[in-house]
C-alpha cells in the first residue's frame, strides 16, 4: 500500500510516515508524548513526522528511539526501513559507515512534576547531543587538515 501525493505519484517519504503512523496508533496511549519527550521535541513534531501530509523527514538519528520507543516487531521495523530507504537513498549506508553509538540509561530522580522532568530530561539529552556533535566536529577538522588523521 503505497502513499500518493497530491499528483497522484507514489511518496516513499508518506510510506513510511504512514507506517510509523499506524504502529504509533496501535500503541498505548502517551507514546506520542513520550516519544517526544525521548528525542527531545514536542509534540507537534512528532504530528509533523507521522502525518504523510507533511514534507518534514524523520531525522536518521531518531530513528532507533523511534523503534525503541515503539516497540515496533521486526517486520515492522523492516518495512519502514525499506520504505526510509526508498525515500532517502544511501542515507541509511551513510550513517552506518560513521562511528558506531551506544545506548546510555541513566537514572534521575522523579522530580514529581512532569515538566520538571521533561527538563531534566531535555538538559541530559542535550548534553548528550553537544558531546556527540563535540566529537563529529572534531573528527571533520582532523580530516580536512594536512597530515590529520585518516
Amino acid at each position: 500500500m503505497s502513499e500518493q501525493d497530491a499528483t497522484g505519484s507514489v511518496n516513499p517519504l508518506a510510506d513510511y510516515k504512514a507506517i510509523l503512523r499506524a504502529v504509533i496508533d496501535s500503541r498505548p496511549s502517551g507514546t506520542r508524548q513520550r516519544l517526544a519527550e525521548a528525542i527531545g521535541k514536542n509534540r507537534s513534531f512528532i504530528s509533523q513526522i507521522i502525518n504523510p501530509a507533511y514534507p518534514t523527514p524523520i531525522p536518521l538519528q531518531h530513528l532507533e528511539t523511534i523503534f525503541h520507543i515503539c516497540h515496533f516487531s521486526p517486520h515492522e521495523q523492516q518495512a519502514f526501513l525499506a520504505a526510509y530507504r526508498a525515500a532517502h537513498p544511501g542515507r541509511l549506508e551513510e550513517a552506518e559507515t560513521q562511528r558506531p553509538m551506544r545506548r546510555l540509561v541513566v537514572e534521575l530522580p522523579d522530580f514529581g512534576d512532569a515538566a520538571l522532568n521533561a527538563h531534566a530530561d531535555r538538559i541530559i539529552t542535550g548534553v548528550a547531543r553537544g558531546i556527540t556533535a563535540l566529537i563529529s566536529a572534531n573528527e571533520n577538522k582532523d580530516d580536512a587538515e594536512p597530515g590529520g588523521k585518516p
